[in-house]
Formats: structure tokens, C-alpha cells, sequence
């Protein structure tokens, strides 16, 4: 057997999960011949036959089945050796990878908050990851999340920032020409904006699916963005937290309360908690809570304490 680097292993893992040869390179940023490639390269070195075709398509093979819990067992130890590693850095220098749904993202970017944090720490950047699916933090791929909901992965550490209320929002148009929902009970009656993909689940799609199966789906996304454009250009309503319904979306408030109150945490790995990088974030938000509260609660983030040592 050949020895063989641990970058090779992970075309393997990637088409392992995703189950598709264009799935896997769509995962990887890469070009699926890319894929096929380095896979077949990993065959050769080991002398095993660890992907097949078969009806068309690409599937593991009995030995690429078996192998598959202890490549991802050498995948867990180097991204554990790669966090121990990075929590060693003697300073908070370098980039700090922030990531948070795509709509978080936007308003963030509209408060001082992140200018605030760069003053106090000249040589650090946050970089924003932003993504409406939950990144993995155990394998580095990025430092701190702000998340709506429990953290259910016992890897993780942080705190609570604030409660998130959720009222059902529509715009202007909409109602101009549909009218006003006076109740929970009247969306059946009306148009609504659906959700797919990785925010199917989410709290707001899982209380309208609940309440109003009826109601007509006239627009579907698999992102937040997406739907939030949607509800802004009239297709329909939708739930959402109040933070994102602010007065300067361009959405109304047509349900105040819903029911649904939802918790948003900052979230690192336990590995990486003592990381100076890691640490200076987490000490910033402690100290401008009221700021991030502001925020994520329908207030505005003032982060008024901008360049204090």
C-alpha cells in the first residue's frame, strides 16, 4: 500500500455523503472530473476498489461501505488535531470566521457592531460565512456561529444572546390586494411563501404548515433570502423572527405574535474556546450584549462602545 495524504481521502468522504459524483464536487468547489479523479488515485494507492458504477450512476462498494466509519474516524482526529492546533495561537491576529444565516448577515452588516470589534482588536478580521445551513464548527468549518434555536451538539459551548419572537410579515402590495389576515386561522384563506431545503424546518414553516395546511404555496425557497424577497415582492406571507421585519425591510407586521419564540446562541467548539481569537469575540459580544439583544430582537444595535480598550 502506498502512502497516500489525508487530502485524498476527503473526495472519498464527500461522494460517501452526498451520493453523486456532482453532488460531492458541488461540495468540494470543484469539478466533478476533479472528483473521479482523485478518487481513482486513492484506489491505486490502496490496491482497492472503493467506488463502482452501476445503472449509470456511482455507488461505494461493499469495501468502500466498510471503510467508510474509519476514514471518517481519521477525519474526526485530524480536525481535532487542527482545532487544538489553532487554539494554540498566542495572540487574537488573523481572521475570525463568524457565520450566521444570510438575512443575519445583511443586518449585521448594517450596525457598528463588527466595525466596533475591529477596533478593539486592530489585528483581527471577522470574515462572515454566511450560510443558511448549520456549518460544521467541529470541522473547522468556521469559528463562532450566531444560531437560532437549542445547540443540540454536545461539542459546543456558548451562551444565550436573547429570545427571537415571530409574527407573520407581508408586504404593502400584498395586502393591498389581498387584504389583512386578522388572525392565525385566516392564512388558510391566503397566499403563503414556502420553505425548502435546508429552512424547511424552521420554526416559522413548521407553525404555517401546522396552522394553515390549506393555504395556497404560491413561492417556494430553499433560502432565507430567498424568501424574504419573496414576501417583499408580494408572492405571499410568511413567518419570521420581528428582527427581520424592521421598518426598513419594506415588510408589515400583519400578525404581531404567533407564539413562537425561539432562542439565538453564540456557539464555538470546546476546543476552541480558549483561542485567543475565539476568546476576543466572545468577550466582545459579553460586553455589548445589549447591542446584540437590540438586534436580534427587532431594537437596533448601537455598539456604542466602539474603540474602548
Amino acid at each position: 500500500m502506498s502512502i497516500f495524504a489525508w487530502d485524498d481521502l476527503r473526495y472519498f468522504l464527500a461522494f460517501a455523503r452526498a451520493g453523486s459524483m456532482q453532488a460531492a464536487a458541488a461540495a468540494l468547489g470543484v469539478n466533478q472530473s476533479t472528483v473521479q479523479r482523485r478518487i481513482a488515485e486513492l484506489e491505486q494507492q490502496v490496491g482497492l476498489q472503493l467506488v463502482e458504477r452501476h445503472l449509470g450512476s456511482y455507488r461505494l462498494t461493499e469495501l468502500g461501505e466498510e471503510f467508510r466509519p474509519s476514514i471518517e474516524g481519521v477525519e474526526a482526529a485530524v480536525a481535532a488535531f487542527e482545532r487544538r492546533l489553532a487554539a494554540r495561537d498566542k495572540g487574537p491576529t488573523g481572521s475570525l470566521r463568524l457565520t450566521c444565516g444570510s438575512h443575519l448577515a445583511s443586518q449585521l452588516r448594517r450596525t457598528p457592531l463588527i466595525d466596533a470589534f475591529h477596533a478593539r482588536h486592530s489585528g483581527l478580521r471577522v470574515e462572515l460565512v454566511i450560510s443558511d445551513r448549520f456549518l460544521d464548527l467541529s470541522k473547522g468549518e468556521a469559528d463562532v456561529a450566531i444560531r437560532l434555536g437549542e445547540p443540540r451538539d454536545e461539542a459546543l459551548v456558548g451562551r444565550k444572546i436573547t429570545d427571537a419572537c415571530w409574527g407573520v410579515y407581508a408586504s404593502r402590495a400584498y395586502i393591498d390586494r389581498h387584504g389583512w389576515p386578522k388572525s392565525p386561522e385566516d392564512l388558510s384563506g391566503h397566499l403563503v411563501v414556502g420553505c425548502d431545503g435546508s429552512i424547511a424546518n424552521y420554526p416559522g414553516a413548521r407553525w404555517a404548515r401546522s396552522v394553515a395546511p390549506p393555504a395556497t404555496v404560491s413561492t417556494r425557497s430553499d433560502n432565507w433570502q430567498g424568501l424574504i424577497l419573496a414576501v417583499k415582492d408580494g408572492a405571499g406571507l410568511a413567518a419570521m423572527p420581528h428582527w427581520q421585519g424592521d421598518s426598513e425591510s419594506g415588510l408589515v407586521r400583519v400578525i404581531d405574535s404567533i407564539g413562537v419564540t425561539i432562542p439565538y446562541y453564540l456557539l464555538m467548539h470546546r476546543d476552541m474556546q480558549h483561542a485567543p481569537r475565539v476568546r476576543a469575540f466572545a468577550d466582545f459580544v459579553a460586553s455589548e450584549i445589549k447591542s446584540f439583544r437590540a438586534l436580534l430582537s427587532g431594537g437596533k444595535a448601537s455598539g456604542k462602545s466602539a474603540g474602548k480598550d
